[in-house]
């Protein structure tokens, strides 16, 4: 066998580990609407820790941020702050709130709590999000596969077009057949996987380089900046820090909240969560700094990307069957973000517009709604694949502002929602107008976008009109019951059926 043959071998033979997960899931995903898009609300906490910060990740993380430290070095790191602090904030105080008030009142998907949070009986509020999830994370979808598709090309000599076939057909494979269990599980692994090779690579190139002390001797002697945290304006480091606003308002996370078994679990997830995300960024930044030191001239990656970075590192230092494995973990960044996406989309379309809008007032077999999920996986998967071969300009542009878009438009609802009492639905609507239309303004204007990342001035002013509309209109009813609820102070009834087997 080649050495290109041992690589695409692993690669091969972890993509089929995928797969067989997906079908290992799919009997219990396929008992009813609420085990196929939440597994039940009883998925084991490690599984919700890892996965949660997995699929948060996406190949940002692996190619995005590496390059970012070989262009700008240690300063790097602030962008890992800002998502850090929020997501060890969110799952100490947010999630546990979330999750006792979606296993109360039976919600599935986010649309699902802000329905029942403000008595949406119209559902002109489930519409809005759904509608708003939808339209940008099938962008963001395809986005993950075009990258998935480079990745395979530039690895392994094929085209680009097969290769995003490939990843489309693989993501669309297991996630049909498990469903969220099989997602989230196979999203912990990619986790493990992205751990290892994050920081696995950088010691061994650091060790060929002649250890720590020489790397960061070069690096002194290249650019005294590339060590120095701090070598970054003020507007730079709160917009990296700031990165971490689009948290609460990302659906593909915070669905994380609402599946785990046990709220009381969350003080643990906080731990293991906050430990993988502190771990792959320290990972990506160190292989961003010692691969500036071994590759000194942009020029010497292909294409001169400092995005190449990760894939050109290990071709040079490692094995052709451990080079197929890393190829697996860039691989398993992209499928972590793209499987969670796709299900918060189905779910949307499955659950809040055909089953509690379209056709509200029936009764719905289960069976029926888990196949017409499926159904609505393989529709979307298919748009986006089409959308990442012939538009990848508006896929781009829908990338940015998505992440920018939904942090600011549904993050500031979705935290006062759960925290504060006086928040009313025209409070919710304006605040989500507010904040989307700032991010696009801020995104489209170069002087304002020079300034600051446009995430932090559009969550802010979203967070305060929604506060300011809030106070003066009327909250719904049963504010108190569902606080008490979200406090733990009312019983929790037990939610779900059959035997989740993570």
């Amino acid at each position: 066998m080649t050495v290109s043959g041992w690589a695409l071998s692993a690669f091969l033979t972890y993509l089929l580990l995928i797969v067989g997960i997906g079908l290992w899931a799919a009997r219990f995903s396929s008992l009813g609407i609420s085990e196929f898009f939440v597994a039940g609300r009883r998925m084991n906490r490690f599984v919700v820790a890892v996965s949660a910060v997995a699929s948060g990740r996406s190949a940002w993380l692996m190619l995005g941020m590496t390059g970012m430290a070989y262009t700008m070095g240690a300063s790097a790191l602030w962008a890992a702050v800002g998502y850090t602090t929020v997501e060890c904030l969110l799952f100490l105080f947010f999630a546990p709130r979330i999750r006792r008030f979606a296993g109360a009142y039976d919600c599935i998907t986010l649309p699902d709590v802000f329905a029942r949070r403000f008595n949406d009986d119209d559902g002109r509020l489930r519409m809005a999000l759904a509608a708003i999830f939808t339209f940008f994370l099938v962008a963001y979808v395809s986005a993950q596969f075009v990258g998935g598709g480079k990745a395979i090309s530039t690895s392994f000599q094929i085209s680009p077009t097969v290769g995003i076939l490939l990843t489309a057909g693989f993501v669309l494979t297991y996630t049909v057949l498990g469903g969220f269990l099989a997602v989230s599980v196979t999203d912990a692994l990619q986790g493990i996987l992205m751990v290892l090779t994050l920081l696995g690579l950088p010691i061994l190139v650091a060790l060929e380089l002649g250890g720590p002390g020489a790397v960061l001797g070069e690096l002194r002697a290249f650019d005294p900046g590339m060590v120095d945290p701090l070598a970054l304006s003020i507007g730079a480091l709160v917009g990296f820090v700031g990165i971490g606003l689009a948290a609460p308002g990302n659906p593909h996370i915070v669905i994380r909240y609402i599946s785990i078994d046990d709220p009381a679990q969350f003080r643990y997830v906080a731990v293991v969560g906050t430990a993988w995300n502190a771990l792959m960024a320290l990972g990506a930044i160190l292989i961003g700094l010692v691969g500036r030191v071994y590759f000194p001239e942009l020029d010497s990656l292909p294409q001169a990307d400092p995005e190449n970075l990760l894939p050109v590192l290990a071709a040079a230092f490692l094995p052709a069957a451990v080079f197929g494995i890393v190829v697996a973990a860039i691989f398993a960044a992209i499928m972590s973000t793209a499987d969670s996406q796709l299900l918060v989309m189905a779910s949307t379309i499955v659950r809040d517009i055909y089953q509690q809008i379209w056709r509200k007032d029936e009764e719905l077999d289960e069976k029926h709604l888990v196949v017409l999920s499926r159904l609505v996986v393989l529709v979307l998967v298919a748009v986006a694949v089409v959308l990442g071969f012939f538009a990848d300009e508006l896929v781009f542009w829908l990338v940015l502002f998505a992440v920018a878009g939904l942090g600011a438009g549904i993050g500031p609802a979705s935290i006062l929602a759960i925290f504060w009492k006086g928040v009313t639905r025209a409070g919710v609507f304006a605040g989500m107008a507010v904040g989307s239309g700032t991010a696009v303004i801020w995104f489209l204007t170069p002087a304002l976008r020079a300034l600051i990342y446009e995430l932090v001035p559009a969550f802010v002013l979203g967070f305060a009109v929604t506060i300011v509309v809030s106070r003066f209109t009327r909250p719904p009813d049963g504010v108190e019951e569902m606080f008490r609820v979200m406090d733990g102070e009312a019983a929790l009834p037990r939610t779900g059926t059959g035997d989740t087997p993570s």
